[in-house]
């Protein structure tokens, strides 16, 4: 150790990293699925190469659907807090140790894609999302216990934050979806309902929200009803890019990133959910060709939203690609 006021050797630098050259397939025209695991091992959370694993086996990985389904749930316990929430930048756009009800949904959905959204474990979510709910009975977008961490600039942390249908939508729906009863879920119900029936100038998070809910809700008729007026809305509205070969043409709506435009699949992630109503055959046709070529030379999707930190955005993007893969399976669009 250099004495004090000494001046310590210089540390030499580092030689420049090289990146092995792209990767080059067996097969000349490899399917979008292989392409896709390619990109997932490579850049991919655990959380999401289990996810990968169990929506699209291959010879590789070997496991049974329960036991892939198992190795989903153990990555995501990694995620788990003490009081029955989720942290630790599930949700990448929100970094550090604390619940939020960001992290919670997220959770949620990565329960329902492997069917395992019951039980005990869902019991706690239920436990932390009642502690977190505002005086409304719903969800804030984030909880003031954010501050200090670091955080997308377009979720900012407030002392008081308001419920928000961006945030409670897809959990009641979800929640309902999967027939789980709670105590909490009679207010946070009531909440949606009213949000939902009165939207009017909206935005397209906000309708995604609003259709998982109505996708999931219970009273189908009413949910039927609540869907026919907001697909009115999201057409003359130009909420979603009808044309992907004229973007120009649809506006981006305020705070988003510049393109970050939302398409019929995006409202109409498989083809039972209430949202595929709202649009053609040809308008779906469209949207599904668009999403196929998203497909980047590297296997992945592209991240769309506004982009504000390299670690970010290297997270999100497999899960973007797993959803991706996933709707256009759903549409019977040939993926392997």
């Amino acid at each position: 150790m250099a004495e004090t006021g000494a001046s310590p050797d210089p540390v030499p630098l580092p030689a420049p990293v090289s990146f092995p050259a792209p990767v080059s397939f067996p097969d000349a025209t490899p399917s979008p699925v292989a392409r896709a695991e390619h990109f997932v091992w490579l850049t991919a959370r655990v959380l999401e190469q289990r996810r990968f694993a169990y929506h699209f086996p291959t010879k590789a990985v070997g496991a049974g659907r329960e036991q892939a389904a198992e190795a989903v749930e153990t990555a995501l316990a990694a995620y788990a807090t003490r009081d029955g929430g989720y942290g630790y930048a599930l949700e990448p756009d929100l970094r550090g140790p604390v619940s939020q009800p960001l992290h919670a949904g997220h959770a949620l959905r990565v329960l329902d894609s492997i069917r395992r959204c019951g039980g005990q474990r869902v019991e706690r979510v239920c436990r932390y999302l009642t502690s977190v709910s505002t005086p409304q009975g719903a969800l804030p977008a984030i909880h003031p216990s954010q501050r200090g961490y670091p955080s997308a600039p377009f979720v900012p942390v407030v002392d008081d934050p308001p419920s928000e249908l961006l945030a409670t939508g897809p959990v009641v729906g979800l929640l309902h979806r999967n027939e789980v009863w709670h105590a909490w879920l009679f207010r946070a119900t009531d909440f949606c309902w009213a949000a939902v029936e009165s939207l009017g100038t909206s935005h397209p998070y906000e309708v995604q929200a609003a259709i998982a809910f109505l996708d999931g809700v219970p009273d189908r008729s009413r949910a039927q009803a609540a869907a026919d007026r907001l697909g009115r809305l999201v057409r003359e509205q130009r909420l979603a890019a009808l044309d992907p070969d004229g973007l120009d043409a649809y506006p981006v709506s305020p705070g988003y990133a510049p393109g970050e435009h939302h398409f019929p699949h995006d409202f109409a992630k498989v083809p039972e959910s209430l949202a595929r109503a709202w649009f053609t055959d040809a308008e779906m046709e469209r949207s599904l060709d668009f999403l196929a070529r998203e497909q980047r030379e590297d296997g992945g999707w592209p991240v769309r939203w506004r982009q504000w930190a390299p670690g970010t955005a290297l997270e999100a993007r497999p899960i973007v690609t797993i959803e991706a893969l996933r709707t256009l399976r759903a549409y019977g669009r040939p993926i392997d």
